[in-house]
């Protein structure tokens, strides 16, 4: 069980030397495994349909990823995104892990505030979705959503909410701790465009502390979609 949420008006507490991997809408890496593809998410059923498409470049009819420029706020370069390129995935599924779903309400800070607090027991409404995360690389910082869930991992509340730094229980893809779109890749400065071994800090953020940046450019505000 993760520590208790932070005190009204302080922090959220760093999850530091995470390992990050990428993903983006449209990729499938494992066309065998459950969670094997982004064409969908855990939150959205058509999840490629509602953002646009493929966030990348097709090579060989496969949707690839790309690197991305801050000339163009490291938005795709063949398509235009419906909802925000900056997004992100963690390991806490509260709507499809029975155990994230009935942990949510003790676990996750911001249960008791509304709108969530209205939600208590509703498995139509998510307390992950849309979240926004600060993510830091050596001097680079960037902001991006919660849109996903992973990696190898649905109901990780220790690493994900606790306040001890702990290291994620995910043992896959190198312990990575969470996965970050081509726009975060581009804009933290990853040394691989799809690779397992960069390191970040993160934290939780509420959105009125997000400041302006391209992460504002498009904001994804859908609910769940099946």
């Amino acid at each position: 069980m993760a520590a208790p949420p932070p005190a009204a008006g302080t922090a959220y507490p760093w999850h530091t030397n995470i390992v990050s991997t990428t993903f983006w809408v449209g990729e499938v890496f494992d066309p065998n495994a459950a969670d094997g593809s982004q064409v969908y998410s855990t939150y959205d059923g058509k999840w490629e349909v509602h953002y646009g498409g493929c966030d990348g470049v097709f090579r060989n009819g496969v949707c690839s990823t790309e690197a991305r420029s801050a000339a163009n706020g490291y938005f795709p370069t063949a398509m235009t995104p419906l909802e925000n390129p900056f997004y992100l995935d963690l390991p806490f599924d509260d709507i499809n892990d029975p155990t994230a779903f009935a942990e949510r309400d003790q676990v996750v800070p911001w249960a008791s505030q509304q709108p969530y607090a209205s939600h208590r027991g509703d498995q139509n409404f998510s307390y992950m979705k849309n979240r926004w995360v600060e993510i830091r690389k050596g001097s680079a910082v960037c902001y991006g959503q919660i849109e996903d869930a992973g990696p190898g991992q649905y109901h990780d509340a220790t690493y994900v909410f606790g306040a001890t730094d702990a290291r994620p229980a995910n043992t896959r893809y190198n312990n990575a701790g969470l996965d970050v779109s081509p726009a975060l890749n581009g804009c933290l400065g990853y040394a691989e465009l799809d690779g397992e071994n960069d390191h970040v800090d993160w934290r939780f953020v509420d959105a009125a502390a997000v400041p302006q940046g391209p992460w504002l450019r498009r904001v994804t505000t859908s609910g769940l979609t099946e």
